[in-house]
């Protein structure tokens, strides 16, 4: 079976390693800690797109209105002095090379997924607000992912003021985007969550849930890592069975003391994608 060939596997890992993996709308065929919390790196970057979208659904925003790309936010913690993004730290040039520039909400939102941009993430948080993002979380079904703040807002995090993510509440969020694109569901409206879901399936990170399937496999996925952190969370898009949401969280120092970051991050990397392709052996068999 898929949950005995895998959990022989992942108990030897040092650390947590959660999983969520099913069908959508069905209950899930293997799970392992999967309501266990995990820093939540860029994977809440999916709660912040949905608020994003719901706001324009209310018709509170225009996601086509320019917003002016700035680098000094508000931070979490009240009273605290407004914080900035680090340039080295991001994942994408062209947010940082429109700083003092304008452009539309979209293009930051789609940035924010598709490059992991911190600076467009941060952006975007402060055009919705990050009671907007909660309530993304809930009516997702979320039951511990909690987004409290910006990236690399440094006093609240010293404060305790914190992101984390499950695999079942990843899991949950993605799985309500990928069905609501079908039916009208309650996270956004069939073509706000296939506008999500085009944006996801554009994912230019692909070193994790992605290579463990075959080339050319539909997948609408968010990842994210820091050290000692790496998760991948998505739907899949078979061509011969229905689709399927995977979710997998590490938190674990998967190589050996002394090892470089790069080291760390592929051993991860490589865990996952290991996890999404013995998935992927036994996608017709999964619980319907």
């Amino acid at each position: 079976m898929i949950s005995d060939e895998l959990d022989a596997r992942l108990d030897r890992v040092p650390g947590t390693v959660s999983a969520y993996v099913g069908r959508l709308g069905a209950p899930p065929t293997w799970t392992r800690q999967a309501g266990a919390t995990h820093y939540a790196a860029s994977t809440m970057k999916v709660a912040v797109l949905l608020a994003l979208h719901r706001a324009a659904e209310a018709g509170e925003l225009d996601l086509d209105a320019p917003v002016a790309v700035v680098n000094e936010f508000d931070s979490a913690l009240p009273g605290a002095p407004r914080f900035s993004c680090a340039r080295h730290y991001d994942n994408d040039e062209a947010v940082w090379e429109r700083v003092g520039d304008t452009v539309p909400l979209r293009w930051l939102a789609h940035r924010m997924i598709t490059r992991s941009s911190n600076l467009a993430t941060n952006i975007v948080i402060g055009r919705v607000g990050l009671p907007a993002v909660a309530r993304a979380w809930a009516l997702a079904g979320a039951r511990h992912s909690v987004t409290g703040r910006g990236i690399e807002d440094f006093a609240a995090r010293d404060a305790g003021i914190t992101n984390l993510v499950t695999a079942a509440d990843l899991a949950a969020l993605l799985g309500g985007l990928a069905g609501g694109a079908d039916r009208p569901g309650p996270l956004a409206s069939p073509a706000g969550c296939a506008a999500m879901v085009d944006v996801l399936v554009a994912q230019e990170h692909r070193e994790d849930l992605a290579s463990g399937l075959p080339a050319g496999t539909r997948i609408a996925h968010k990842n994210g890592w820091v050290r000692g952190v790496r998760h991948g969370a998505g739907v899949v898009f078979p061509d011969d069975a229905p689709p399927y949401v995977i979710a997998v969280c590490t938190t674990t120092d998967l190589a050996d003391g002394g090892a470089s970051g790069e080291e760390v991050e592929d051993d991860a990397c490589r865990l996952i994608a290991d996890v999404s392709a013995t998935v992927w052996a036994a996608r017709h068999d999964l619980a319907g």
